[in-house]
């Protein structure tokens, strides 16, 4: 058996030429997974390189390291994924939280009082990642977190829990199917599918390996947009607030869907890579 430097370094290498990964990242990896195996954080790995991990610890590591040299992605071996600050559980029922998605989280904050009451609809929750971290850093609003997926709704359930988070309630619903229409919502948050049906990129990288209801969204990417919008001024109040996530490419299109339905002040906001991401609008 070799030693943990030894070690590291070879499948490094595995991982770099598997994955694609850059010498850095395939590092990094390699030293999570080991980490993991052998319950130490990496610093002690890098101060202990001289020596041989256990046999137990070693067998648990390969199965780590298989799992990872297939493209399963980190977040689903580890189970938990860090957003806004949050660790949160996920499983392959949730779309792994993403940081572009951070951007929706600051800007629906900025919509929602600190010190008052708010009532916000958090539309596809998935893990909860947007629920949780409005509900944590708005602990006066009122949080209905929605999926159409049962098994999601317990993971990002699981997630609230962690935190006790007592102001979050959760239902099981197709969009608006089975959410009331009153009392209406001040803030409503999405971040839905919006990868055409039949993009490559589905067959490539992590997406492979996740829900695609929960990426997908008809031949344009556009279905659960429109079905957002068109409805959203139903549940909103008078001055309410609806911000989507969306595709690089679809800004355009969802401002104009935004006013179409009635919207005003229609903005398109960017991420930290310059990236149209966010579009939001205001009832009028």
């Amino acid at each position: 058996m070799p030693a943990i430097a030894e070690l590291l370094q070879q499948d490094q290498a595995r991982l770099a030429s598997a994955l694609g990964l850059s010498v850095t990242d395939a590092r990094f990896e390699a030293q999570l997974l080991l980490a993991q195996a052998l319950q130490v954080n990496r610093a002690w790995l890098i101060a202990h390189g001289d020596e041989m991990p256990a046999d137990a610890a070693f067998a648990h590591y390969r199965l780590l390291l298989e799992r990872r040299l297939q493209g399963e992605p980190m977040a689903y071996i580890f189970g938990e994924k860090e957003f806004y600050g949050i660790s949160l559980k996920v499983t392959p029922d949730v779309l792994i939280p993403r940081p572009e998605t951070e951007l929706l989280v600051e800007l629906a904050l900025a919509c929602i009082p600190a010190d008052a009451p708010c009532r916000v609809l958090d539309l596809g929750t998935g893990s909860g990642a947007i629920a949780v971290s409005l509900a944590t850093l708005r602990p006066q609003a009122e949080i209905v977190a929605v999926d159409m997926s049962q098994a999601a709704l317990q993971v990002a359930q699981a997630n609230a829990g962690r935190l006790q988070l007592s102001n979050i309630c959760f239902i099981c619903s197709d969009w608006w199917q089975h959410v009331p229409a009153a009392p209406r919502f001040d803030v409503i948050v999405s971040n839905p599918p919006y990868i055409a049906d039949g993009d490559s990129h589905l067959q490539q990288g992590d997406l492979r390996f996740e829900p695609i209801t929960a990426l997908a969204a008809g031949a344009c990417g556009m279905s659960d947009l429109q079905r957002i919008i068109s409805h959203a001024p139903d549940y909103l109040t008078a001055t309410g607030t609806l911000l989507l996530e969306h595709g690089y490419d679809q800004g355009k299109a969802v401002r104009e869907l935004l006013i179409q339905a009635g919207f005003g002040a229609v903005a398109t906001h960017r991420d930290l890579a310059g990236v149209e991401r966010v579009s939001t609008g205001q009832r009028t």
